[in-house]
């Protein structure tokens, strides 16, 4: 309900400002993949593991500048079951998460494509903005009848930690695309985004195997934090309290790949502050 009442507050700006001066308002949506870089994926930042889609409403200010109000939602996944690395698959955990984010991004056009009389068709643009995320994460459970079932962590602590809990985060979207007018109005584009989040738990793995105790304050967070022993013979788990669970990284990252159309309300006008 928040993320709502900002984007309608948005929307507003855009018809208020596009009524008063000759700002030029863009309406478009996106879709591709999700990806993601940290515990489970620490060295390939275009690794693509879910899918992304969403929608944007802009105010272009001029020719090169422009502000607009962005919602994702994505999802993120990863499993040291398929990883190259033996340390990962001995770890044998995994994660799902889903993700709404809503940003505020401001763009820049390398190429001026929008003034009257120009033929200018394609043109690079770089943007940075920020904004916030919500997300759930889910850890997979492999059935003996082969079937996959995916469980909510929500209120769960496998690492014994508050943070865990957490389910919100800030983050800082910035990227390049490349974008085609087709018309004066309609412009396809495509572009990869990075996402520099303020949380470590994306993939809920960060610091060290907990103490069972301090763990099963919430839900038997210890039964789901180390699940090494479910594919020895012995059935013993690796870890002990304190070991390294994640990586020495403070932070996680995702990123969206993009393609998508957009529709720019053209005024007869030249651009004006």
């Amino acid at each position: 309900m928040q993320y709502k009442e900002i984007l309608l507050s948005f929307l507003f700006l855009i018809v208020t400002l596009t009524v008063s001066h000759a700002q030029r308002p863009e309406f478009g949506v996106n879709a591709g993949g999700s990806g993601y870089i940290g515990e489970f994926n620490q060295f390939n930042p275009l690794k693509i593991s879910g899918l992304n889609a969403g929608g944007f409403a802009k105010l272009n200010f001029d020719p090169h500048w422009g502000l607009g109000m962005h919602y994702n939602y994505g999802r993120i996944q990863g499993d040291d079951a398929r990883s190259k690395n033996l340390e990962l698959r001995n770890r044998n955990l995994n994660f799902q998460t889903s993700l709404h984010e809503v940003a505020i991004i401001g763009s820049f056009n390398l190429f001026d494509m929008y003034s009257p009389g120009s033929r200018k068709r394609i043109s690079p643009y770089l943007f940075l903005g920020v904004g916030g995320i919500i997300f759930d994460r889910y850890y997979l459970y492999d059935s003996p009848d082969g079937s996959r079932t995916a469980y909510l962590l929500k209120g769960v602590m496998t690492e014994g930690v508050e943070k865990q809990l957490d389910r919100y985060a800030v983050v800082i979207p910035y990227g390049a695309g490349l974008k085609y007018k087709k018309t004066e109005n309609w412009t396809l584009f495509g572009q990869i985004g990075y996402r520099a989040t303020f949380t470590d738990y994306l993939d809920d793995v960060s610091g060290v195997y907990p103490n069972a105790p301090i763990a099963d304050l919430r839900n038997n967070g210890y039964i789901v934090s180390d699940r090494s022993g479910e594919i020895r013979p012995n059935g013993l788990n690796l870890y002990n309290p304190g070991d390294q669970r994640g990586d020495f990284r403070k932070r996680d990252t995702y990123l969206f790949v993009n393609i998508g159309i957009s529709y720019t309300f053209v005024s007869p006008k030249c651009f004006t502050f």
